[in-house]
């Protein structure tokens, strides 16, 4: 069983025209977008030239040590592509000096390394946003954003999420019909905060799985029906629900206490 079927076009020209109107709004010309290598940043920098021209679009490459070479040249490819400028800006050097001022960083664990990688990276995308006057595009899908599966303040600090209510399985979708290149449509999804990581392996579910599970279970399914109907285990979909619930907080913005009471007469 697939997601209910969404006429992707129509889906394309929606984003398309958010990303304009909302940058119209705010009399912002142009974005910033952080491009990866992945098919996510890929699709959401297609999305930004329609809407906005290629002159009004910057990619910034971020890699560091544990970058592939080929996400270095799949993130040119999409540049070259569509014809808009490219930084590529090592930022190996800028995490080394994080580590060599703070204690204890060898008891750091390769997912708290990968999150002051993707902090580093908002920080460089802010700041040729902030010296432009541009907005950061975010590259965040509705399946990640739901599991909170990002980095809070990192590949999670942006201004818009355009394809922020495209699941991942539909992201693959719009990406075939724009024709991305094959070699970004067919890697296996990484968000390269560590060497060998890959999205599914950390996840425990194909997101194929999981974008089938959490449709329904979001339209108000219940758990066991959505189980027993799709034929995936009730401990995977207990999981998914974990994450869920438990990254509630990337989602919403900080509380803050309430001291209305202090001002009543």
């Amino acid at each position: 069983m697939e997601l209910d079927s969404m006429d992707m076009e129509k889906a394309k020209d929606i984003i398309v025209d958010f990303i304009g109107t909302k940058l119209g709004e705010a009399g912002i010309p142009g974005a910033v977008v952080g491009i990866s290598g992945g098919i996510d940043s890929a699709l959401v920098a297609y999305l930004a030239v329609e809407a906005l021209g290629a002159e009004n679009v910057l990619g910034i490459h971020m890699p560091e040590n544990a970058t592939p070479e080929s996400e270095v040249n799949d993130a040119k490819e999409v540049a070259e592509i569509l014809g808009i400028d490219l930084k590529v800006i090592h930022i190996s050097d800028v995490l080394g000096s994080y580590k060599s001022i703070m204690p204890d960083i060898s008891e750091a664990t390769a997912p708290v390394d990968g999150n002051l990688k993707a902090r580093i990276r908002m920080s460089v995308l802010y700041y040729y946003a902030n010296m432009l006057g541009r907005v950061v595009m975010g590259t965040g899908n509705k399946t990640e954003i739901l599991l909170g599966y990002f980095t809070k303040y990192g590949d999670g600090g942006v201004d818009l999420e355009p394809i922020g209510d495209l699941y991942k399985t539909e992201v693959r979708e719009m990406s075939r019909m724009l024709g991305l290149p094959e070699s970004i449509l067919n890697k296996a999804p990484s968000a390269g905060l560590w060497e060998g990581q890959t999205d599914e392996e950390d996840l425990g579910v194909p997101y194929e799985t999981i974008d089938r599970v959490l449709e329904p279970i979001l339209a108000g399914e219940g758990h066991e029906r959505v189980s027993a109907r799709l034929g995936v285990p009730m401990e995977d979909i207990d999981s998914l629900l974990r994450r869920l619930r438990a990254n509630m907080h990337k989602r919403t913005t900080p509380p803050i206490a309430n001291l209305d009471e202090l001002r009543e007469d």
